[in-house]
């Protein structure tokens, strides 16, 4: 079973242009979409695509334009409360080219209402008896009224009732995830995803170059910079590294089960063409965990992860991949 909290729903309305963004001037729309959105949601649609089994977590009202959106694409949700739902703007023009433009989320929420409501959700799954291994999946920015380290509390508290825990976030929510890592090991989740200019918030380095020698082959400064977060108690780092591909760092425990230096892989993302980056990261992550509820090995999540994470940036708009989609044999993944 796979959980998705989206503390930040949305609704994700994509414009499609016939041609470059003109800024300052008038452009007009050939084409548009609204979808139900957020990552937790997206990872969500992924894996429900995918067949497996999972309930996606969402403070917003039970009725509305979002809710008949979540449930036009089938996906379990339990909604909470009756939290206002922000509308995400993209428009993507006719050479590919993304530009986003996101509002901030309900001001008005604390946190607490969502925190219950997620305690109770894991709860009740694990009081069903069904076997493991459950993961959650806590995704996205916070909105404005939620603390910082939201994301750190719920994943101690995931980990007390014995779940996993992935968290794909950034700016502050991020550097409180790994500053309440330090004073509490529970708070430190067994997957974060990270994209390079991410990891570099908090641990230091210059994202692009890292990205930049990825693709030409050197990845002593991704790997490096992942570790920390590994020393820290992180379970592993999944990086995404734009068209270049993805790194997984993990721990490198040996068959006596002491913990050992780092383990690295790296995947390169096939060669494809690029119609919208919208969603992308978020299949990444649906790929990864779909693989560890599977039993797959380290370097075979990775590489799910980047199949998935590739295809989705062929789609239009924020359509998000199924496994018709995905290529027939996997890109490899190889230890570095």
């Amino acid at each position: 079973m796979i959980i998705t909290v989206t503390p930040n729903p949305s609704i994700d309305r994509t414009q499609r242009l016939p041609g470059p963004l003109d800024v300052g001037g008038v452009n007009r729309v050939v084409s548009g979409t609204d979808q139900a959105g957020g990552k937790g949601v997206n990872v969500a649609t992924v894996v429900h695509h995918a067949g497996d089994e999972v309930l996606a977590v969402v403070p917003a009202d039970a009725h509305g334009h979002f809710a008949d959106l979540v449930r036009d694409g089938g996906v379990p949700v339990r909604f909470v409360g009756g939290g206002g739902v922000r509308v995400n703007l993209t428009l993507t023009d006719g050479d590919g080219v993304t530009t986003k433009i996101n509002s901030p989320g309900d001001a008005s929420a604390d946190g607490r209402a969502l925190s219950d409501a997620v305690e109770q959700t894991l709860s009740d799954v694990t009081a069903q008896g069904v076997p493991g291994p459950h993961w959650v999946v806590l995704a996205g920015s916070l909105p404005p009224g939620f603390p910082d380290d939201w994301y750190a509390r719920m994943t101690a508290t995931a980990h007390e009732q014995g779940f996993r825990v992935a968290v794909d976030t950034s700016d502050a929510a991020l550097a409180a995830l790994v500053d309440l890592s330090d004073r509490n090991p529970a708070a430190a989740p067994d997957l974060v995803k990270p994209n390079s200019h991410e990891l570099a918030q908090v641990v230091g380095g210059d994202g692009d170059a890292m990205e930049r020698a990825a693709a030409d082959g050197d990845l002593s400064a991704v790997v490096e910079a992942a570790s920390t977060l590994i020393a820290r108690g992180f379970g592993a780092a999944l990086v995404s590294l734009g068209p270049a591909g993805a790194l997984l760092v993990t721990r490198d425990e040996r068959t006596d089960g002491a913990d050992r230096d780092v383990a690295a892989w790296f995947c390169p993302s096939p060669s494809v063409t690029a119609v919208s980056t919208v969603g992308a990261g978020d299949s990444t992550l649906a790929g990864y965990v779909i693989g560890a509820v599977r039993g797959a090995d380290a370097p075979a999540r990775l590489a799910l992860a980047v199949a998935h994470g590739s295809t989705a940036v062929t789609l239009p708009g924020t359509t998000l991949p199924r496994p018709a989609d995905l290529p027939t044999v996997l890109p490899d993944a190889r230890r570095v």
